[in-house]
């Protein structure tokens, strides 16, 4: 069988462009790309991890990887992501949002206006930018975005009020793309994952002061009893991208049930 026709090549030869890919989620989707025979632009500010995961991806295959440092708080710096993306590959096939922050846990109160707007400007307008510049080419192609958002978007989460909205912007978002798009030819949808095993969550165990029982707690928060995987997510955005081609507007859950069923929520002050 050819390598055009290998059923593993699943986005063979497509022009992926992957934000904040360097490690976490991101990097689980370059190297789930790659696999499948796309030709991945990565950006992210880490030059050294960006240069490993591009070298290393590279000598695997059967895809490639091209890695450009870029502050998405910067629309300069994402306007020439674009145009090298461009300039490189002649097309742009798919759209991987993914860059943004989850700061430490903060309550209204203890969060700062600016620091609201902050995160906003970080979660979710570099989103709007990076559509916007590479909607022109994705027209032309009739390829794809796919905005990462978070399960916290529709349940929320404590200390977090700043990146819930930022969070819940970027579905929203998605849905109003979705209607515009389709006319283009154009499929915009957004995957929200739950606790993924990532080197952010690794951190914030080790943080906790009790790793182990952080980590368990984690887990047994998803009815499958266990967190996800960088390459779960990657073959998430892999679905939605090559599979997934009547889908468009939804907002894929990537949580092992932790959505579902009643749990200990009780947070009442009674002091």
């Amino acid at each position: 069988m050819s390598a055009a026709g290998s059923p593993n090549l699943r986005y063979n030869g497509k022009v992926t462009i992957v934000t904040g890919g360097s490690k976490g989620i991101g990097e689980g989707i370059v190297r789930e790309f790659v696999k499948a025979g796309a030709k991945v632009v990565f950006c992210a500010r880490g030059v050294k991890e960006g240069k490993n995961l591009e070298k290393e991806v590279n000598e695997t295959g059967p895809g490639e990887s091209y890695y450009i440092k870029c502050d998405v708080s910067k629309e300069e710096d994402i306007k020439n992501l674009v145009e090298k993306t461009v300039e490189q590959y002649g097309c742009i096939d798919c759209l991987i949002n993914n860059a943004g922050w989850h700061p430490p846990m903060k309550t209204v109160d203890q969060t700062s206006i600016d620091e609201f707007k902050d995160l906003l400007n970080l979660n979710l307008v570099n989103y709007f930018i990076f559509c916007k510049y590479s909607l022109p080419y994705l027209r032309k192609t009739k390829g794809n975005i796919i905005n990462m958002s978070s399960l916290v978007a529709q349940i929320g989460q404590p200390g977090a009020v700043a990146y819930v909205a930022s969070k819940g912007g970027i579905t929203s978002m998605t849905r109003a793309l979705a209607v515009d798009e389709a006319k283009y030819g154009v499929r915009v949808n957004s995957l929200s994952p739950g606790n993924i095993w990532t080197p952010l969550w690794d951190d914030l165990a080790h943080s906790s002061g009790n790793f182990e029982k952080s980590k368990k707690d984690g887990e047994e928060a998803q009815l499958l009893g266990r967190m996800g995987t960088l390459e779960e997510s990657g073959q998430a955005c892999l679905y939605l991208a090559a599979e997934a081609t009547f889908t468009t507007g939804i907002d894929m859950l990537l949580s092992g049930g932790a959505e579902l069923t009643y749990g200990k929520k009780t947070q009442v002050n009674n002091a």
